[in-house]
């Protein structure tokens, strides 16, 4: 029988489990080497454009940090002993260089600080951070002349659903921790003093397989305790005034005037069956010192939206920026249901204050609501609509006080990477809120830049009134360089990130020429002088590779070849990939990523294979092309024919050992995985990373699938790789996080596959990995996961004896 690896937590079988594996392994050196490398600085610049925030962070925390109480409520993961989020990503180190000389200082923090949420203050002279200590998390904040940090004794921030953000120059919206709320309730070796009960009856509405929900009575009294906030004004001299009493808030902001807070609050009942979202809300505006002004929405348990669907009740609740109190927000004119057909299925309305009037329409859109975003002035809003049913994406531009000026200025399928307008370029207001920037009737907009040659970043004006584009900078053919913010109003003088094939990104500024000048060049200056961590990396060859299906679709890898590589070899090879949806073969083709870019190679990538010998076909595309409800009906012979047409060329190409080719993928590209080993012979082996593999088990629906399994059982049989057990005739590495909270992929499922696997007869491997998500993050766990992937495909891929030659006529 097949050995199961298990690595698990539990005590009383300690000495079992350390006679049948030992402990957490290590990959070999040359990975090691690189995990260990010291991480590229994470850089945020100043609203002001003066300084820049250099933030070293912690990549890989130890599983004692994993290891902290958590409760899993409603959706949320929770650490009692700070009353915040488990598992927050922090910082070790913050250093502020100034853009002019570039003089770095660093900020003197408290003796392991573990820093998160940074935040700049609208005018660049504050960042807020939350510093996580063992009993919470404290505010701090940084003054950044005199990169000095202060806390701000009394003000415990409770993270579990919001924290903190600036509402003005110097003041700060927090939910804090309420004092004097009393003992939590019990949480361990708690005695039952009642069953757990659920009733239905007559209601419908797409259940999905949501992850840590509430399941008892007491998980309830756990919820309502540490999701209780107390709501408060803070400014950076200490002074906090509370606003309301404590309540569940999972949306608060101050009005751009400073007199009103909106307030969104979870109130019960509460479900067994959905997250928190989903749960009763009131939505209220009350006076900035906590009275109620008026209540603009009670909505009860969303527990009957269909898939794809939205509330009935009013939604997306904001302030208008440049308004001193005017609120915005979206209404279904469907009932929430895409398949009901309608004229128009949302409307945008205003509300001012003193909010004692009806809203008043601004806007009716004819597909479904995707989003807004406010101008600084002259009414400006664009806002977005999506036509499920196309899976096309309109942007529209308007006065919102002239509501007949709308236009659209994008109409595009959502894949359709070539001819993205891109994003907004943005700024923040004083008051705290975040805008487009206009100049003139002008904006900007920022994007990746796809082409048939890769991705080339672009930073464009478009004028609203002519509809005129011009590219102000695109990123040439021999680099990678992104926009990173603009510096004046006019974008002539503006930040970049710039990378290369040997060099590491770093910021830059560059001056073009104001329209109508002609220039020589255009002037720039390196602002960051980060070195290459892992220089050893540099020896990595890369290219761009395009080829077609049989059915004639565009399809491409990046194919990366290991350091030392000599033309002609033919190399085990790993094919790595995620399959996607499409409506059409002309989006399906198009090309993302870009060869220029600087190799780094961290966590659990599958490029550490590069380092042991092996060609990597990276991001293999996998598209599958159809209607959008019946599109997953040839799944399986669009990622069996995708995979073939990629080991074609790679074996084409000289590059890949066809006797030699394992495919891996994580998640949905774990599914694939085990559908390519169930329905062809092309791999000696797979990796299958945190993969769902029995469709039944998700009943309303996967991916973009539309239909439930009672309208479409035969797909969801023949989808499912679990169905197929006894064909997995390949040995397949099933490795998955104890603690996924991934929607879909339940633990059971690697759990399940593997069981059958091994009744079967099949070659395969579990690895549980203890307090692990749907990503792995602590090093051990990093390591181990290197470890098994690279002795998998040593074993089964690289030192393969060849296949038996199959007898004439079989």
């Amino acid at each position: 029988m097949l050995k199961r690896i298990h690595i698990c937590l539990f005590l009383s079988i300690a000495a079992s489990v350390a006679a049948a594996q030992g402990s957490y392994q290590k990959p070999p050196k040359e990975i090691m080497d690189v995990l260990n490398a010291p991480p590229i600085p994470q850089r945020s610049i100043s609203p002001a454009r003066d300084r820049i925030a250099l933030l070293t962070p912690l990549r890989y925390p130890p599983i004692s940090e994993l290891a902290r109480p958590m409760l899993r409520l409603a959706g949320l993961r929770i650490d009692p002993t700070i009353n915040g989020q488990h598992r927050q990503p922090y910082a070790v180190g913050l250093t502020l260089m100034n853009v002019s000389d570039g003089k770095e200082t660093a900020v003197a923090l408290p003796q392991g600080a573990k820093i998160v949420s940074p935040t700049w203050s609208p005018d660049g002279k504050y960042i807020a951070v939350g510093n996580v200590t063992n009993s919470g998390v404290e505010l701090w904040i940084v003054d950044t002349a005199a990169a000095k940090a202060t806390q701000i004794r009394g003000a415990m921030v409770n993270t579990t659903m919001r924290g903190f953000s600036w509402q003005g120059g110097d003041t700060l919206l927090v939910n804090l921790v309420p004092d004097r709320r009393g003992p939590a309730p019990q949480y361990r070796d708690l005695t039952p003093n009642e069953p757990n009960i659920q009733e239905t009856s007559g209601r419908t509405g797409a259940v999905q397989t949501f992850q840590d929900l509430l399941r008892t009575p007491n998980d309830e009294l756990l919820f309502e305790y540490y999701c209780t906030s107390q709501l408060a004004l803070v400014d950076v001299k200490g002074r906090i005034q509370k606003i309301g009493e404590p309540a569940i808030y999972d949306g608060a902001d101050l009005s751009p005037d400073g007199r009103y807070v909106l307030v969104s609050r979870v109130e019960r009942p509460f479900s067994y069956q959905f997250p928190f979202q989903r749960f009763p809300h009131a939505t209220e505006v009350w006076t900035s010192a906590g009275k109620l002004v008026k209540t603009l929405s009670r909505s009860p348990l969303q527990n009957d939206l269909p898939v794809g669907g939205v509330s009935s009740y009013p939604r997306a609740y904001s302030w208008i920026p440049a308004e001193p109190a005017t609120l915005v927000w979206v209404e279904a004119l469907d009932g929430g249901d895409p398949r009901k057909p309608a004229p128009n299925r949302d409307r945008i309305a205003k509300l001012t204050a003193p909010f004692d009037q009806g809203g008043e329409e601004l806007f009716k859109l004819q597909h479904r609501y995707q989003g807004r975003i406010f101008g600084e002035k002259d009414g400006l809003i664009l806002f977005y609509d999506y036509d499920r049913d196309k899976q096309r994406r309109r942007v529209f531009a308007a006065d919102y006080r002239k509501p007949e000026s709308v236009k659209i200025i994008s109409d595009l399928n959502i894949n359709d990477r070539y001819n993205d307008i891109g994003q907004p370029v943005t700024k923040q207001l004083q008051n705290g809120s975040v805008v487009a920037r206009q100049n003139g009737s002008s904006i900007f907009f920022f994007g990746s830049g796809a082409s048939p040659q890769g991705d080339r970043p672009f930073f464009r004006e478009m004028n609203l009134a002519t509809g005129d584009v011009r590219e102000i900078f695109r990123s040439g053919t021999d680099e990678y360089e992104s926009f990173a913010g603009m510096i004046d109003d006019a974008g002539m003088q503006f930040f970049t990130t710039k990378e290369s094939v040997t060099d590491p990104p770093n910021l830059f500024i560059r001056q073009v020429c104001p329209p109508g000048q002609t220039c020589t060049a255009m002037a720039y200056r390196q602002i960051t002088e980060f070195k290459d961590p892992s220089p050893q990396l540099r020896g990595i060859k890369k290219q761009l590779v395009r080829y077609k299906r049989a059915d004639g679709v565009d399809l491409s890898f990046t194919l990366y070849l290991p350091p030392g590589y000599k033309e002609g070899t033919r190399l085990p090879t790993v094919v790595w990939a995620y399959p996607l949806e499409f409506t059409d073969a002309s989006t399906a083709g198009q090309v993302s990523g870009s060869t220029n870019r600087f190799t780094q190679i961290g966590g659990i990538s599958h490029l550490f294979f590069l380092l042991q010998g092996y060609a990597v076909l990276d991001d293999a595309t996998m598209p599958i092309v159809g209607d959008p409800l019946t599109v997953n009906d040839t799944f399986i012979k669009q990622i069996v024919d995708s995979a073939k047409a990629a080991i074609d060329k790679g074996v084409e190409m000289g590059v890949v050992d066809p006797e030699r080719v394992g495919v891996g993928g994580h998640s949905y590209g774990a599914f694939m995985t085990a559908n390519l080993l169930a329905h062809s012979d092309m791999f000696r082996a797979g990796i299958a990373r945190s993969g769902a593999y029995n469709r039944t088990l998700t009943p309303f629906g996967f991916q973009s699938e539309r239909r439930n399994f009672w309208e479409a059982p035969e797909l969801y049989a023949k989808v499912s790789p679990f169905f197929y057990a006894n064909k997995i005739n390949e040995p397949i590495l099933l490795i998955h996080g104890e603690a996924d909270n991934n929607q879909g992929t339940f633990p059971i499922q690697s759990e399940r596959l593997f069981a059958a696997l091994s009744g079967l007869g099949g070659t395969a491997r579990l690895v549980m990995l203890p307090l692990e998500s749907h990503g792995y993050a602590a090093r051990e766990s990093t390591e181990h996961t290197l470890y098994e992937m690279i002795e998998w495909f040593d074993r089964y891929v690289k030192n393969a004896p060849p296949r038996p030659v199959k007898a004439a006529g079989n």
